[in-house]
């Protein structure tokens, strides 16, 4: 389920244009919005057309604490009313022109994109940036989408069990940097809090019904099985009970030694249960990986880009273990192996569903974010290897996107869903003024 939000619209005319067309036109918009479960609509039902009534429709969704303002430029209208608008409702901005009518004795009868092009250049050259800009008879839902990210965002409760992984220095993050360009704040946990935390053995046994319904556990004993549940039960109870929305963790070194078992296993499951959890203690792909889920990505995946094979120009998107089960291939057969940490990895291990692809990460330099994204696809292979991963072939040829990675000097790991939200992603970089790495 996407993210909800508060989305505040208002129409904009002039009695010069034909503005009763507009007013019907902008009723069936209002209709077809009013069945979208994942918007809370707060309309302004009259077209606006002097500078008071857009005073009070500032006022209006100010109050109403609306996310965004999709303000349609139902006929060309006067400059202050967007204006006035942004002035007592500073939240980003869908200029909405409509398709222009078919003349009517010789006459333009909404000029509406004339009226899109004057709200730009006024937003513009009084410094407000954060808008986007569609002509259609429909709302552009990536729009939604990108305000659906910069909502969950700074609604986040984000917490680090541990900190980053041992000599990981390119996933930190300056915390208030980052509170301050999108208003997360990270809370701060020790790895011993969630090792003696008390599970709930309802939960345990769920957990170990579905490892074994789910997994072939032949390479690790039973016991390793039931510390598998176990740990899930803890940091599912550990997250429910301090209301994140994310958990990095450090999971390596120290994870295997202090609790017997490494957690991979652990959180392939609880990922698969709509969790979002980030290895090594990555904050900021974590943060990727909630922006992802927030516009309808099912179950992302935290990866490396691995086994790059630039004369058949694919690369694997794997990671040790941690994918969400449900994301399997349905041809191999997943299990739970032991490959590391001196037998108490417990990672699960599969290939991967094929598939279009969008690998993205919020990437952090220095306290500044940029973006990184890219598209591909997930093709078959055979399940060779341990840990779970996707042979993919990118879009933009697999040279130039390793030549993006490590030029740019983005961090090494990455968000991967199936689908693609490209587009979503450039409209919350212009709506954040955050960079979109090229």
């Amino acid at each position: 389920m996407k993210q909800k939000i508060n989305l505040g619209i208002v129409c904009l005319v002039r009695h010069t244009f034909d503005f009763k067309a507009a007013n019907e036109i902008y009723k069936k918009i209002l209709t077809e919005l009013e069945t979208d479960e994942s918007i809370e609509l707060y309309p302004v039902n009259e077209a606006v057309i002097e500078s008071k009534e857009a005073i009070k429709a500032g006022k209006y969704f100010a109050e109403k604490h609306v996310d965004a303002i999709a303000v349609i430029s139902g006929t060309f209208h006067l400059g202050h009313l967007v204006l006035e608008i942004k002035k007592w409702c500073d939240k980003p901005v869908l200029l909405w022109g409509l398709p222009e009518l078919p003349y009517d004795g010789g006459k333009i009868r909404l000029n509406s994109v004339c009226g899109v092009n004057l709200n730009a250049s006024n937003l513009t050259k009084s410094g407000h940036l954060d808008y986007t800009y569609t002509v259609s008879d429909n709302i552009d839902q990536d729009f939604l989408d990108a305000i659906r990210m910069i909502k969950v965002l700074k609604e986040a409760k984000v917490g680090i069990l541990g900190s980053r992984a041992h000599g990981f220095f390119n996933v930190g993050v300056s915390e208030l940097a980052l509170y301050k360009k999108y208003g997360c704040l990270v809370d701060s946990y020790q790895l011993d809090e969630v090792f003696n935390y008390k599970e709930d053995s309802n939960r345990v046994n769920y957990y170990e019904n579905k490892i074994n319904k789910t997994f072939n556990t032949k390479g690790i004993t039973k016991e390793q099985v039931s510390k598998t549940a176990i740990l899930a039960s803890k940091i599912e109870c550990f997250i429910n009970d301090k209301g994140l929305d994310i958990l990095a963790i450090r999971c390596w070194p120290e994870f295997a030694a202090g609790f017997s078992i490494a957690p991979c296993a652990a959180m392939s499951i609880l990922q698969d249960e709509g969790y979002i959890l980030a290895c090594e203690g990555d904050i900021d792909c974590g943060l990727t990986m909630l922006c992802h889920k927030a516009i309808g990505a099912r179950t992302p995946f935290m990866a490396d880009l691995s086994q790059v094979n630039l004369v058949e120009d694919y690369a694997l998107m794997w990671h040790c273990g941690v994918a969400p089960s449900s994301l399997c291939d349905g041809i191999c057969t997943p299990t739970l192996d032991t490959y590391f940490a001196g037998g108490k990895g417990v990672t699960a291990g599969f290939v991967m569903k094929s598939g279009k692809v969008h690998v993205a990460r919020l990437d952090s330099v220095n306290g500044e974010y940029r973006i990184f994204q890219e598209t591909g696809k997930a093709i078959p292979m055979e399940k060779e290897l341990s840990g779970t991963y996707a042979k993919c072939i990118f879009d933009n040829g697999l040279k130039k996107v390793l030549d993006k990675l490590v030029y740019s000097g983005t961090a090494h790991h990455l968000s991967m869903v199936y689908g693609d939200y490209t587009k979503a992603f450039e409209i919350f970089a212009r709506l954040t003024n955050t960079e979109v790495i090229v």
